[in-house]
C-alpha cells in the first residue's frame, strides 16, 4: 500500500517579492485538515465564508514553505501577485479535492514546469495593468478553478 502524500510542491507564475525585493518562487503546501477551514471562521478579520480573506488565511495556514521565507503569514499571501493567488488556489482545491488522477497530473506538470520554467531575476512593474494582456493577445483558457470549501453556515 502506497503512502499518503500529505505535501506537494509547487512553483508560482510569477513569484513573491519580499520587502528586500528578493523573489521566492519554489514552495511547498501541505493537505488541509478541517481545523485549517474552521479556525480561519472564527477570525475577526473575516466576516463569514464568502470572505475574501478567508481565502488568505486558509492559505497562510497550508503553505509551509515559500522560497527562503521564514514563515509565511496571511502578510506575504496578501502580497503574492493576482496570478499566483489563483495558482494557489489551483493548486489547494487539486490536492484536498482532486481525484488521483487530477493530483498526478498536477505532480508532473509541475515537475516539468518547475525544470522548464525561467528564472526571473526580477519583479514585473507594479504598474496597473500589468498582468493584463494586450488587446490583440489570444484569449487564454484556464482549464479549472476550483475554490476552497466552505462550510455552510445554515447548518450550523
Amino acid at each position: 500500500m502506497a503512502a499518503l502524500q500529505t505535501e506537494f510542491s509547487f512553483t508560482l507564475p510569477k513569484g513573491f517579492v519580499d520587502k528586500e525585493g528578493q523573489l521566492h518562487r519554489r514552495g511547498t503546501m501541505r493537505l488541509a485538515t478541517a481545523r485549517d477551514e474552521i479556525e480561519p471562521l472564527r477570525d475577526p478579520r473575516v466576516s463569514g465564508p464568502d470572505d475574501p480573506f478567508l481565502t488568505v488565511i486558509v492559505l497562510a495556514r497550508v503553505i509551509t514553505e515559500l522560497g527562503s521565507l521564514s514563515q509565511v503569514t496571511a502578510r506575504e499571501i496578501e502580497g503574492l501577485f493576482a496570478a499566483d493567488l489563483a495558482y494557489l488556489q489551483d493548486v489547494y482545491g487539486i490536492i484536498n479535492f482532486g481525484s488521483d488522477a487530477d493530483i498526478a497530473a498536477f505532480v508532473e506538470a509541475e515537475r516539468g514546469a518547475s525544470s522548464t520554467r525561467a528564472p526571473v531575476d526580477t519583479p514585473p512593474p507594479a504598474d496597473e495593468g500589468a498582468d493584463q494582456p494586450p488587446d490583440d493577445a489570444p484569449p487564454v483558457s484556464r482549464p479549472r478553478r476550483a475554490a476552497i470549501e466552505e462550510v455552510p453556515t445554515t447548518e450550523r
